[in-house]
Protein backbone atom coordinates (compact mmCIF):
# COMPACT_ATOMS: atom_id res chain seq x y z
CA UNK A 1 0.00 0.00 0.00
CA UNK A 2 1.65 3.79 -0.86
CA UNK A 3 0.96 6.06 1.33
CA UNK A 4 0.59 9.65 0.84
CA UNK A 5 2.85 12.04 1.70
CA UNK A 6 0.56 13.56 4.63
CA UNK A 7 1.13 9.79 6.03
CA UNK A 8 4.47 9.32 5.25
CA UNK A 9 5.08 12.65 7.77
CA UNK A 10 2.46 11.13 10.24
CA UNK A 11 4.40 7.65 10.52
CA UNK A 12 7.65 10.21 10.98
CA UNK A 13 6.14 11.78 14.00
CA UNK A 14 4.88 8.95 15.21
CA UNK A 15 8.34 7.39 15.94
CA UNK A 16 10.59 10.66 16.21
CA UNK A 17 10.04 12.58 19.18
CA UNK A 18 9.16 15.97 18.61
CA UNK A 19 10.59 18.95 21.78
CA UNK A 20 8.33 21.57 21.97
CA UNK A 21 9.42 25.60 22.64
CA UNK A 22 11.16 26.21 25.54
CA UNK A 23 11.45 30.63 25.35
CA UNK A 24 14.71 31.32 24.04
CA UNK A 25 17.00 29.14 25.59
CA UNK A 26 19.72 26.80 23.35
CA UNK A 27 18.28 23.65 22.09
CA UNK A 28 19.96 20.62 23.23
CA UNK A 29 22.06 18.83 21.14
CA UNK A 30 25.09 16.12 21.30
CA UNK A 31 28.80 17.70 21.00
CA UNK A 32 31.81 15.64 19.78
CA UNK A 33 34.94 15.33 21.53
CA UNK A 34 38.23 15.11 20.00
CA UNK A 35 39.27 11.90 18.44
CA UNK A 36 42.99 10.70 18.56
CA UNK A 37 44.82 9.77 15.78
CA UNK A 38 45.01 6.55 15.19
CA UNK A 39 41.67 5.71 16.80
CA UNK A 40 40.05 2.31 15.95
CA UNK A 41 36.38 3.15 14.43
CA UNK A 42 35.05 0.20 15.20
CA UNK A 43 31.66 0.46 16.13
CA UNK A 44 31.59 3.90 14.83
CA UNK A 45 29.36 5.46 11.66
CA UNK A 46 31.55 7.88 10.11
CA UNK A 47 30.73 11.13 7.76
CA UNK A 48 32.80 13.58 7.03
CA UNK A 49 32.67 16.69 8.64
CA UNK A 50 31.09 19.87 7.34
CA UNK A 51 32.36 23.30 7.94
CA UNK A 52 29.01 25.16 8.04
CA UNK A 53 26.50 26.95 10.33
CA UNK A 54 24.42 24.32 12.78
CA UNK A 55 20.65 24.58 12.79
CA UNK A 56 18.61 22.63 14.90
CA UNK A 57 14.64 21.88 13.35
CA UNK A 58 11.96 21.64 16.90
CA UNK A 59 9.12 20.86 14.07
CA UNK A 60 7.73 24.30 13.90
CA UNK A 61 11.32 26.78 14.58
CA UNK A 62 14.59 26.79 12.85
CA UNK A 63 17.32 27.86 15.29
CA UNK A 64 21.03 27.95 15.54
CA UNK A 65 23.10 26.18 18.42
CA UNK A 66 22.64 29.53 20.21
CA UNK A 67 18.99 29.94 20.37
CA UNK A 68 18.52 32.56 18.14
CA UNK A 69 16.04 32.02 15.32
CA UNK A 70 17.58 31.34 11.85
CA UNK A 71 15.94 33.84 9.41
CA UNK A 72 15.09 31.55 6.07
CA UNK A 73 13.08 32.25 3.70
CA UNK A 74 9.02 30.73 4.30
CA UNK A 75 9.59 28.44 1.60
CA UNK A 76 12.88 26.83 3.28
CA UNK A 77 11.19 26.64 6.37
CA UNK A 78 7.63 25.33 4.88
CA UNK A 79 9.08 22.26 3.31
CA UNK A 80 10.74 20.92 6.45
CA UNK A 81 8.91 17.82 8.20
CA UNK A 82 7.30 18.47 11.57
CA UNK A 83 10.51 16.06 12.84
CA UNK A 84 13.39 17.12 14.89
CA UNK A 85 16.59 17.87 13.17
CA UNK A 86 19.88 18.48 13.44
CA UNK A 87 22.38 19.13 11.27
CA UNK A 88 24.50 21.94 9.19
CA UNK A 89 23.45 25.07 6.62
CA UNK A 90 25.99 24.15 3.78
CA UNK A 91 27.35 25.50 0.31
CA UNK A 92 30.30 23.05 0.14
CA UNK A 93 33.59 22.62 1.14
CA UNK A 94 35.36 25.52 2.46
CA UNK A 95 32.49 27.91 2.31
CA UNK A 96 32.19 28.90 6.05
CA UNK A 97 32.13 32.82 5.65
CA UNK A 98 29.61 32.69 2.54
CA UNK A 99 27.05 30.36 4.67
CA UNK A 100 27.99 32.53 7.76
CA UNK A 101 27.20 35.88 5.90
CA UNK A 102 24.03 34.26 3.98
CA UNK A 103 22.15 32.94 7.60
CA UNK A 104 23.10 36.35 8.96
CA UNK A 105 20.95 38.78 7.02
CA UNK A 106 18.15 40.10 8.77
CA UNK A 107 16.26 39.61 5.06
CA UNK A 108 17.17 36.26 3.29
CA UNK A 109 18.39 36.07 0.02
CA UNK A 110 15.66 33.51 -1.42
CA UNK A 111 18.15 33.10 -4.84
CA UNK A 112 21.24 32.55 -2.43
CA UNK A 113 18.98 30.37 -0.11
CA UNK A 114 18.40 27.60 -3.33
CA UNK A 115 21.84 26.77 -3.18
CA UNK A 116 21.83 26.29 0.32
CA UNK A 117 21.60 22.33 1.78
CA UNK A 118 20.39 21.49 4.84
CA UNK A 119 22.41 18.51 5.41
CA UNK A 120 21.00 16.85 8.49
CA UNK A 121 23.20 13.97 10.55
CA UNK A 122 20.70 13.11 13.69
CA UNK A 123 17.31 12.91 15.01
CA UNK A 124 17.77 14.72 18.61
CA UNK A 125 15.50 12.98 21.15
CA UNK A 126 14.50 10.10 19.19
CA UNK A 127 14.36 6.58 20.16
CA UNK A 128 17.26 3.73 19.53
CA UNK A 129 20.69 3.27 19.20
CA UNK A 130 22.13 6.23 16.18
CA UNK A 131 22.58 3.18 13.67
CA UNK A 132 18.87 2.59 13.41
CA UNK A 133 18.26 7.14 13.87
CA UNK A 134 20.43 6.89 10.75
CA UNK A 135 18.46 4.51 9.03
CA UNK A 136 15.61 6.21 9.80
CA UNK A 137 16.51 9.70 8.87
CA UNK A 138 17.83 8.49 5.40
CA UNK A 139 14.11 6.84 4.49
CA UNK A 140 12.76 10.26 5.96
CA UNK A 141 14.95 12.16 2.88
CA UNK A 142 13.90 9.83 0.56
CA UNK A 143 10.60 11.60 0.76
CA UNK A 144 11.43 15.28 0.40
CA UNK A 145 13.90 17.56 -0.94
CA UNK A 146 13.75 19.72 2.15
CA UNK A 147 16.90 18.34 3.56
CA UNK A 148 19.36 15.65 2.72
CA UNK A 149 20.74 12.70 5.21
CA UNK A 150 24.41 13.52 6.12
CA UNK A 151 26.41 10.15 4.56
CA UNK A 152 27.08 7.25 7.42
CA UNK A 153 29.88 5.07 6.81
CA UNK A 154 31.53 1.95 8.92
CA UNK A 155 35.01 1.80 7.93
CA UNK A 156 37.33 -1.48 8.33
CA UNK A 157 40.45 -0.19 10.14
CA UNK A 158 42.25 3.06 11.73
CA UNK A 159 44.38 2.80 8.31
CA UNK A 160 41.37 3.42 6.23
CA UNK A 161 40.09 6.08 8.45
CA UNK A 162 43.36 8.03 7.41
CA UNK A 163 43.46 7.45 4.03
CA UNK A 164 39.27 8.88 4.26
CA UNK A 165 40.59 11.41 6.40
CA UNK A 166 43.15 12.68 3.74
CA UNK A 167 41.20 12.58 1.02
CA UNK A 168 38.77 14.30 2.77
CA UNK A 169 41.70 17.29 3.76
CA UNK A 170 42.98 17.49 0.43
CA UNK A 171 39.80 17.86 -1.16
CA UNK A 172 39.41 21.52 1.02
CA UNK A 173 37.16 19.31 3.52
CA UNK A 174 37.69 20.05 7.23
CA UNK A 175 37.61 16.43 8.78
CA UNK A 176 35.38 13.48 10.23
CA UNK A 177 32.72 12.75 12.80
CA UNK A 178 32.65 9.27 14.45
CA UNK A 179 29.53 7.93 15.75
CA UNK A 180 29.21 4.99 17.93
CA UNK A 181 26.45 3.15 16.23
CA UNK A 182 24.64 1.60 19.73
CA UNK A 183 24.48 5.15 21.38
CA UNK A 184 21.50 6.55 22.17
CA UNK A 185 20.51 10.76 22.04
CA UNK A 186 22.30 12.14 24.87
CA UNK A 187 22.67 15.96 24.79
CA UNK A 188 25.83 17.47 26.21
CA UNK A 189 29.55 16.34 25.26
CA UNK A 190 30.12 12.45 24.72
CA UNK A 191 32.80 9.92 24.02
CA UNK A 192 30.02 8.42 21.90
CA UNK A 193 30.42 10.90 19.10
CA UNK A 194 34.19 12.23 18.47
CA UNK A 195 35.64 15.06 15.57
CA UNK A 196 38.81 13.76 13.67
CA UNK A 197 41.02 16.48 12.31
CA UNK A 198 44.30 17.29 11.26
CA UNK A 199 44.39 20.03 13.84
CA UNK A 200 41.99 19.74 16.78
CA UNK A 201 39.66 22.57 17.39
CA UNK A 202 37.64 23.79 20.42
CA UNK A 203 35.70 26.42 22.14
CA UNK A 204 36.29 28.86 25.32
CA UNK A 205 34.66 31.98 27.08
CA UNK A 206 36.29 34.96 27.03
CA UNK A 207 37.01 36.07 30.80
CA UNK A 208 39.46 38.63 30.40
CA UNK A 209 42.01 40.91 27.99
CA UNK A 210 45.14 41.35 28.27
CA UNK A 211 47.11 44.57 26.68
CA UNK A 212 49.28 44.38 24.02
CA UNK A 213 53.13 45.79 23.63
CA UNK A 214 55.50 46.85 21.27
CA UNK A 215 53.75 46.77 17.73
CA UNK A 216 50.69 46.12 20.21
CA UNK A 217 50.79 48.89 22.45
CA UNK A 218 47.09 50.01 23.29
CA UNK A 219 45.63 47.34 21.54
CA UNK A 220 44.68 43.52 22.98
CA UNK A 221 47.55 41.49 23.15
CA UNK A 222 45.77 38.09 24.06
CA UNK A 223 42.08 36.92 25.10
CA UNK A 224 42.19 35.07 28.63
CA UNK A 225 39.74 32.57 27.77
CA UNK A 226 38.21 29.76 30.06
CA UNK A 227 37.60 26.35 28.56
CA UNK A 228 34.75 23.83 29.25
CA UNK A 229 36.83 21.92 31.85
CA UNK A 230 37.63 24.94 33.70
CA UNK A 231 41.58 25.62 32.14
CA UNK A 232 42.18 28.98 32.05
CA UNK A 233 44.96 30.09 29.34
CA UNK A 234 45.83 33.03 26.88
CA UNK A 235 44.99 33.16 23.19
CA UNK A 236 47.33 35.79 21.33
CA UNK A 237 47.62 34.82 18.09
CA UNK A 238 45.01 34.53 14.75
CA UNK A 239 44.13 37.92 15.24
CA UNK A 240 43.26 40.64 12.46
CA UNK A 241 44.79 44.29 13.04
CA UNK A 242 41.00 45.43 13.36
CA UNK A 243 39.96 42.23 15.98
CA UNK A 244 42.80 43.61 18.54
CA UNK A 245 41.40 47.40 17.57
CA UNK A 246 37.86 45.68 19.27
CA UNK A 247 38.40 42.40 20.80
CA UNK A 248 35.21 40.14 21.71
CA UNK A 249 34.27 41.13 25.28
CA UNK A 250 34.08 39.58 28.54
CA UNK A 251 31.28 36.48 27.95
CA UNK A 252 31.82 35.83 24.28
CA UNK A 253 32.26 32.15 23.02
CA UNK A 254 35.40 32.07 20.66
CA UNK A 255 36.88 28.80 18.76
CA UNK A 256 40.66 28.33 18.53
CA UNK A 257 42.97 26.38 16.86
CA UNK A 258 45.28 23.84 18.72
CA UNK A 259 47.79 20.92 18.60
CA UNK A 260 47.70 18.73 21.44
CA UNK A 261 47.53 19.36 25.25
CA UNK A 262 50.26 19.88 27.80
CA UNK A 263 50.58 17.62 30.70
CA UNK A 264 48.73 20.28 32.81
CA UNK A 265 45.81 20.17 30.04
CA UNK A 266 46.71 23.31 28.52
CA UNK A 267 45.64 23.36 24.45
CA UNK A 268 49.44 23.90 22.82
CA UNK A 269 49.90 26.39 20.25
CA UNK A 270 46.70 27.65 20.44
CA UNK A 271 45.28 29.93 17.72
CA UNK A 272 41.99 32.28 17.36
CA UNK A 273 39.67 31.07 14.73
CA UNK A 274 36.72 32.84 14.80
CA UNK A 275 33.94 34.38 17.50
CA UNK A 276 30.91 31.69 18.10
CA UNK A 277 27.97 34.11 16.34
CA UNK A 278 25.62 31.54 16.03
Amino acid sequence: MLLTRRDFWAAALACCSLPGRAGEAPPAVMLAREARLGVDPAGFLVSEKLDGVRAVWDGRRLRFRSGRDVVAPPGFVARLPPVALDGELWLGRGTFEAVSGLVRRESPDDARWRALRYCVFDLPGAPGPFAERARRLADLARGTTAFVAVEQRTVASAGALNVWLDEVVTGGGEGLVLHRADAVWQPGRSDALLKLKPQQDAEAVVVGHVGGQGRLEGRMGALRVRADDGTEFLLGTGFSDAERAAPPPVGTVVSYRYRGRTAAGVPRFASFLRVREF
